[in-house]
């Protein structure tokens, strides 16, 4: 188990770090999540040795390595650029660590050729130029480095960010894949929230150095604890009070209300009083088609709501077309 005590970490004046306090269980794909500057790079950075906390512990399986040396500290890093040796092969890319670690050259072998097998790396690619391989494939070559020397813990610090976006979605998917093979504690920074979504046990939502929640992506979506992170994560309509108490549910003034564009729905014959739902006429403004789903902007007495309706392939409403929009009160997350 990783946990983190109240760490704090300042750059001169500034406060980069504010009492992060989070806890990691061994085998847990955990997601460092929020916008450029907001910590989550620093705390990685922090945890793997880089960056000296000012204040707070750092401990692994109760073992304190708050001011342990980097090479000590037993973490595999993936970094954004992925920092590989352009001039060397792809072997002794992945045999950096295990050299460092002085061992017989007919271990090392073993070890890259069994770990360049569980990367899907194929013989003839390990005698390549790293840049002679596409993104995906020194990607892999990073993973396989980080894990040739065993691990208790591997840090990816936005390892697909310089990707194209089909490949992005790709190797999203090999990484989890990875990750469950080999059981390995994974701490995970980004800025994505898809990627986020779609690959954490549990995530961390950052904001300005402090953490706003922790959870499971269901809870990070659908339970947002602070505005912050409901506007943060994923497209949300925000309701005035007037608005909602005009059709019907009663809201304090001073509250901030949201609900997700998935919990709208266009002319809804199930969406009834007696299921309780509140329902409002308004005009189709615009249509986007994506294929899987249409996104619709609505108007109802000058309020702006944003709808996803599945595509079940009957006709999509047309600009200007009159439509009732239901929701459910309960879906509502109000702040």
């Amino acid at each position: 188990m990783i946990n983190l005590s109240n760490i704090q970490v300042c750059f001169g004046e500034f406060e980069a770090l504010k009492s992060i306090n989070l806890e990691v269980e061994n085998g847990e794909f955990f997601t460092l999540l929020g916008p450029s500057g907001c910590g989550k790079t620093t705390t990685l950075r922090t945890l793997t040795g880089f960056i000296k906390p000012t204040n707070g512990t750092i401990k692994v399986d109760d073992r304190d390595i708050t001011h342990l040396e980097i090479e000590k500290r037993n973490i595999g890093m993936v970094f954004q650029s992925y920092a590989l040796f352009p001039t060397m092969s792809v072997y002794e890319n992945i045999a950096f660590g295990l050299r460092v670690k002085k061992m017989p050259n007919s271990e090392i072998k073993k070890k890259v050729d069994e770990i360049a097998a569980k990367v899907e790396l194929e013989a003839h690619q390990l005698v390549k130029k790293v840049n002679e391989l596409s993104g995906g494939q020194q990607q892999r070559v990073a993973i396989a480095r980080a894990l040739v020397t065993s691990p208790a813990i591997i840090c990816l610090d936005e390892p697909l960010s310089n990707l194209d976006a089909k490949l992005r979605v790709q190797l999203r998917n090999e990484l989890k894949d990875l990750q469950r093979k080999f059981g390995i504690t994974t701490i995970y920074v980004t800025h994505d929230q898809e990627e986020a979504l779609t690959l954490s046990d549990r995530i961390a939502v950052f904001n300005k150095g402090v953490i706003e929640q922790i959870g499971s992506p269901d809870e990070i979506y659908n339970k947002s604890a602070t505005e912050f992170v409901c506007n943060f994560i994923g497209d949300i309509n925000k309701l005035s009070t007037s608005f909602l108490n005009n059709i019907g549910v009663g809201i304090e003034p001073e509250k901030h209300c949201y609900i997700r564009l998935e919990r709208l729905y266009v002319n809804n014959p199930k969406a009834s009083e007696e299921a309780g739902y509140v329902s409002c006429k308004a005009v189709v403004e615009n249509a986007e088609y994506y294929g899987m789903y249409i996104k619709y902007t609505l108007s109802s007495d000058g309020e702006k709501l944003k709808v996803i309706e599945k595509n079940s392939g009957i006709p999509m409403y047309n600009i200007g077309e009159n439509v009732t929009v239901s929701f459910n009160p309960g879906n509502l997350m109000c702040y």
